[in-house]
């Protein structure tokens, strides 16, 4: 026969190791991001990073059809940039057909773009960061499971072409070649 205080007792082991396990729960992870934060923050660098300006930015469908319009060796690659007139002027009409091509100044300007190589995710450039000499594009992008088929959601920015000397497309580094 049990006495009431002991079911008392029971009931407070309960409560309390429910409290010491909800604890844990939120130290574990706040510790993990600690140990995280510690080891970026101690990484030398030799520059600071940069927030690139986006003085001008498009988003919309580009034709998978089209795809060669773009340099060769970004083709199939998520991001990439444009640096010549010619070879802007070819993807611009078929990624905004119809709309007045703007004007960039390819000797003082590159334009970087984003697209998901895998899935028709909207996506939108909204920052571009430069640390030694290599620009990192940022965009946001829906999520989805269509597959590419017919075409491609795109993003392109024009970005001030001063001290970028690659782009970063996930593992791979796409130098940047002088304005001729």
């Amino acid at each position: 026969m049990r006495l009431p205080a002991g079911r008392y007792r029971e009931n407070i082991m309960y409560g309390l190791k429910f409290v010491l396990f909800l604890l844990f729960l939120w130290v574990v992870p706040f510790n993990m991001c600690g140990c995280t934060a510690t080891n970026t923050i101690n990484t030398p660098s030799n520059t600071a990073l940069i927030n690139i300006p986006l003085l001008e930015k498009w988003s919309g469908d580009y034709p998978a059809s089209e795809l060669g319009r773009l340099p060769e060796e970004q083709q199939g690659l998520a991001a990439g940039y444009i640096g010549d007139t010619e070879t802007f002027i070819t993807v611009w009409r078929a990624f905004m057909p119809g709309e007045i091509l703007p004007a960039v100044d390819f000797s003082k300007n590159i334009v970087v773009f984003t697209r998901n190589v895998q899935f028709y995710n909207r996506t939108s450039i909204f920052k571009v960061e430069l640390q030694d000499g290599a620009a990192e594009i940022f965009a946001m992008e829906t999520m989805s499971a269509m597959p590419i088929e017919e075409k491609v959601a795109m993003a392109m920015a024009v970005i001030p072409r001063k001290g970028v000397m690659s782009i970063e497309a996930g593992t791979e580094k796409i130098q940047v070649v002088d304005f001729k």
